[in-house]
């Protein structure tokens, strides 16, 4: 007799509990993920009782660290906050993603993913409260929560979680808020040896101490909450900065002050099995890590294997990769300037490459401008009242820099030119330039003419195609440019070259080399005036307004109030000729009176870049300080 409809739908009691087991085995799987929560900070240094400061006040953190362990070389890859936190959620490199300019925007390619993304697909509710900041599109639904309610407590009964909180009071704007009463004794605050010891700059520093001191009872109440919904047991907390101090010549510059944070992480017992053998409750660990590293760490201790695109090893979890001998840094343009500078170190040792050797490592940044320790800072030097090396903030740049952080931790005494160093120098410059060719940095592309190439593309694939980025000849003009060694017959030959990338490097060479190099090459460069990159243009424009003849810097001045105007060249290709204008000073008064009747900002551009257009032409036209 056949079954009935009903019968046949009816489940037997094999695939009931079949069923049942499954479901069983689901809870099961989904209950053993770790529930994971970062607290983090902006903008402060390894400044807290638990890496031995004795200044700091951070009783909530000092905790914590007893139970965890406190990783001592612990990098940001970007000393500014939305590089920064780009790399952490990409897991890539932003030199070679185009995210590397501040608060520039790009795309990832498909089908790549931001780490939430994949963390959601293995079933855990991911919250942000509060920042993102990032200088990459989001791609698809990234966060189930980002907003200052973010919080676990908003998950479904059972379900793992992933939870950031965010803390902006150590951020840069905060130390120079006023009123304040401090609470740190700024007699005592310690200074770093290029910074001059003024009321100003004590007032500062002991003021960054003070918020962290604020920030650290913040961090206390999110470990206390954990506590409270007994979940300590069940999640691994990580804490850690995400660039180095706010104070001038840490932020924003890529050196040690600027790139280590402090990173402390509590795996409870019974995830201990997910640890790494450097891992220590209570201790310590000198394993060099970095922020391309957390995307891989966080998703190797959720169980899944980080995809193959990302450019960061994970040093936790199921899929931990051995440790790595470096770990990077970057530096591309900041807010309103330009420049490009790559970093690497090992345990002891940092070297830094500087591209843009003429550029001064102070440029005039209206917003790092508004913290009383600059403004002072650089009256002293223009006053004459200082001496390296507190004078050299102010200066060009040598090509190299490494320094010995054993016995030199501030950063002040340049050992690239040291005889018992050349091997180390060495060393460490092949792995600089290694990873830049391993990721394809396109960052060695002027970031007006990186944005017009990815059209229709992103920046990544226009990196991975020789057709459209010749990386290593371009990397090859740049290195010899920068030298300032020799080279002037080569880079003459290469402003012919096909790609304007290298012609913009071989122009920028002879820039470097002054006034005899470009007087010795002013046809070539004459010539450069009406290339068909802007970027080009702009830079034949500074060599000429520079060191040209009064009638090349009539020529140059129109070229320049041509591209000037945001809204028909574009903000990156306005920003790269404002600053030229800038740096030719009284030179480009004959058309000051026209750049007061230009546009201040691209309508197509990113909001966040509205800002930049505007600082550049109110320091030009003198509309403030």
């Amino acid at each position: 007799m056949a079954a009935s409809s009903t019968e046949k739908s009816r489940p037997t009691r094999r695939a009931f509990a079949t069923a049942l087991g499954a479901a069983a085995l689901g809870r099961a799987t989904e209950a053993a993920k770790p529930n994971i929560l970062w607290i983090t900070c902006e903008d402060i240094g390894p400044h807290i009782g638990a890496y031995g400061d004795k200044y700091a006040t951070t009783p909530n953190l000092d905790q914590f660290a007893k139970k965890a362990t406190i990783y001592l070389n612990a990098w940001s890859n970007a000393p500014v906050c939305a590089p920064a936190r780009t790399t952490i959620i990409s897991g890539l490199y932003p030199p070679s993603t185009g995210s590397e300019h501040m608060r520039s925007m790009t795309s990832l390619p498909e089908p790549m993913k931001m780490y939430p993304c994949y963390l959601r697909e293995l079933g855990y509710y991911v919250t942000n409260n509060t920042k993102e900041d990032y200088n990459l599109k989001h791609t698809g639904k990234v966060w189930d929560e980002s907003s200052n309610k973010a919080h676990w407590r908003n998950r479904k009964p059972g379900q793992p979680f992933f939870s950031i909180f965010n803390f902006t009071v150590t951020h840069e704007s905060q130390i120079r808020r006023r009123p304040h009463k401090l609470v740190h004794d700024p007699a005592k605050a310690p200074l770093p040896a290029y910074h001059p010891d003024t009321p100003e700059v004590r007032h500062d520093w002991a003021q960054y101490y003070d918020n962290i001191t604020t920030m650290d009872s913040m961090a206390g109440r999110v470990l206390r909450q954990l506590e409270e919904d007994g979940l300590a047991e069940d999640t691994i907390v990580f804490f850690y900065g995400d660039h180095g101090s706010g104070m001038p010549r840490s932020k924003r510059w890529p050196y040690n002050s600027g790139l280590r944070v402090p990173l402390i992480i509590h795996i409870p017992e019974k995830y201990r099995h997910l640890a790494s053998k450097d891992y220590k409750p209570g201790g310590t660990s000198e394993r060099l890590v970095s922020f391309v590293d957390l995307s891989p760490t966080l998703l190797s201790l959720a169980g899944m294997k980080p995809p193959a695109q990302m450019q960061g090893h994970a040093f936790l979890g199921r899929y931990q990769a051995p440790e790595q001998p470096y770990v990077y840094g970057f530096r591309g343009r900041m807010d309103e300037r330009f420049d490009l500078v790559r970093t690497v170190r090992d345990k002891r040792y940092i070297y830094i490459r500087n591209y843009m050797p003429h550029k001064i490592y102070g440029q005039h940044i209206a917003y790092m401008f508004e913290t009383p320790t600059t403004q002072v800072w650089k009256q002293l030097y223009d006053q004459g009242k200082l001496r390296p090396p507190q004078t050299y903030f102010w200066e060009t740049k040598p090509p190299e820099e490494l320094y010995d952080l054993q016995n030199d931790p501030d950063e002040v005494h340049n050992l690239a030119s040291s005889p018992q160093h050349q091997g180390i120098r060495r060393r460490l410059r092949k792995a600089q330039q290694d990873l830049a060719l391993r990721i394809r940095d396109v960052g060695f592309l002027p970031e007006a003419e990186m944005q017009s190439r990815a059209k229709g593309s992103t920046p990544y694939e226009v990196g991975h195609d020789d057709s459209r980025y010749p990386m290593k000849r371009v990397m090859e003009t740049a290195e010899i440019a920068s030298s300032l060694k020799g080279g002037e017959a080569e880079l003459r030959k290469r402003i012919q070259d096909p790609d304007s990338g290298v012609r913009y490097w071989a122009i920028l060479g002879l820039l470097m080399r002054g006034p005899d190099a470009v007087k010795a090459a002013r046809s070539d460069v004459q010539k450069a005036l009406k290339d068909a990159s802007p970027s080009v243009r702009i830079a034949a424009c500074e060599a000429l307004g520079r060191y040209g003849t009064d009638e090349d810097l009539k020529e140059v001045l129109r070229v320049l109030l041509e591209l000037a105007p945001p809204d028909t060249n574009g903000v990156y290709v306005s920003m790269l000729a404002l600053n030229v204008i800038d740096v030719l000073g009284p030179k480009a008064d004959p058309i000051k009176p026209q750049l007061k009747t230009i546009a201040r900002n691209d309508p197509a551009a990113d909001a966040r870049l509205g800002s930049y257009v505007e600082r550049l032409l109110e320091r030009i036209l003198g509309e403030v300080a």
